[in-house]
Formats: C-alpha cells, structure tokens, sequence
C-alpha cells in the first residue's frame, strides 16, 4: 500500500518541487493550497494526467478547522498520512520600527502556529499506528537571525523549538520530528530582491550559489524515508555553507 505525503504550501515553490517528488516515488500526494488555486490545480493536473496519486486540498494553515478538516479529507480518501511536511510559509521584511503588531501576527500564525496546528491534527493517526514522519521547514534565519527580518526569524526559530519538543514527546510512539534550514532558494520568496542585492548575497555563500527547490526536496524526501529512521530532533542545514 503507497505512503500518504501531506505538503503544506505546496502549490509553488519548494513545496511543488517536493510535491513532484514524492509522486514520481510512488507517494499518495496532497498538495495543499491557500490562495493560489490555479497553481496548485495546474501542478495537481499535470501529475494525475501522468498516472500519479494526487489531490489539491485548499487550506489556511493557520485555522484550525480548516487544517482539522483537511487532515479528516485526507485520512477518508487514502487511509493514513505517514508523512506531514510542513512548508507553508511567508515572509516580511522591514525594520522592527516599521513591522506593526498586525504584521508580526499574522507571520506567526502562518509560520508558527501553522506547524502546530498541522501537527496537532496529523498526530493522533501516526500514533495509533506507531509510526511516523514530520519534517518543519524552518530558515537560516531561524538560526542565526536577520537583520530587518524580526518577525521572519523569530516564526522560524520558533519552529526549531517546536521540533525539538515536539521529537522528544513522539519518539516512543515511532515518529519522527525534524527540521530543515535552507538558505538562499531560487524561488518567489526572494522576488523581492533586487540581481545586485541577490549577487551581493551569493558572494557571501561558500558554496558560491544559491540553492534550488529540487535540492530542499531531495533533503526533505531522506527525511521522509527509512534511511533517516535514527535521525529525530535535528536541524539539517541546506545553505550552501552560509551557516557553519
């Protein structure tokens, strides 16, 4: 019987990269989605059209019955979620003088909460079944921190946090909770930069480069499997050596 994958934010970015992934391995795929409807029903289309196991699930991580009725959706069709990834996410850039409450909040509903929320509801069916896999997407910035990112950092240490907790009170039911960091990723998230600021940036990677969706999901997808059964409660950095 195939694994069910849940993927948080996976209608672009690195979340349609792991999404791809993961149904090109043989995964039952939910690709979850809260604004960008056409994106997800074009990532969704073009994989089923293909003979994989997918279905798109509009869902605002950071309410919680809508994540609750998302996960029951998600149980029915396919059986089990044996695998919850954790991946939407947004961001805000600003002075802290300049990042109002309303800002600050709702980056850590999304971020933070998010991750609980979807935990929360996804735990209860891998621990009646002892097993499990959970993998947060956190950031660099959740380790070292970034200036004019406050809120950003403060959401993606928190997830950190959560995941080390949260890997010590799973760990005799089976599950597994860890962490990836990424840096520098070619996606929309960083559209905001301009090719100067990028190239500034890049020059400060060791590596030389900026990252992919494909190498975040590569991570993601070892985490997942049973070669990192021994592996619970870490952070694995994929940056480039930005983070050493």
């Amino acid at each position: 019987m195939a694994k069910t994958v849940l993927i948080t934010g996976s209608s672009k970015g690195i979340g349609a990269a792991t999404a791809i992934l993961f149904a090109t391995k043989g995964y039952n795929v939910v690709i979850n989605y809260n604004n960008s409807y056409q994106s997800a029903s074009l990532l969704c289309q073009s994989l089923v059209s293909n003979g994989y196991s997918v279905m798109t699930h509009k869902a605002n991580v950071a309410n919680r019955l809508e994540v609750e009725l998302m996960v029951k959706e998600t149980l029915y069709k396919f059986g089990s979620i044996d695998i919850l990834v954790n991946n939407a996410g947004i961001a805000h850039q600003g002075l802290v003088t300049e990042t109002d409450e309303i800002d600050f909040d709702q980056i850590i509903d999304v971020n933070l909460k998010g991750v609980f929320n979807c935990c929360k509801a996804v735990i209860p069916s891998m621990v009646s079944k002892q097993s499990g896999k959970i993998i947060n997407i956190s950031s660099m910035w959740g380790q070292v921190g970034a200036s004019c990112e406050v809120a950003y950092s403060a959401s993606k240490a928190g997830v950190i946090g959560l995941t080390k907790a949260l890997a010590k009170e799973l760990a005799p039911s089976g599950i597994t909770v860890n962490a990836i960091a990424p840096g520098l990723i070619e996606t929309g998230m960083n559209s905001n930069l301009t090719v100067e600021e990028l190239a500034e940036f890049v020059e400060t990677i060791p590596l030389g480069r900026m990252g992919n969706a494909d190498e975040i999901a590569a991570a993601i997808e070892f985490l997942a499997s049973d070669k990192s059964d021994y592996i619970t409660g870490q952070v694995l950095g994929v940056n480039g050596g930005f983070v050493i």
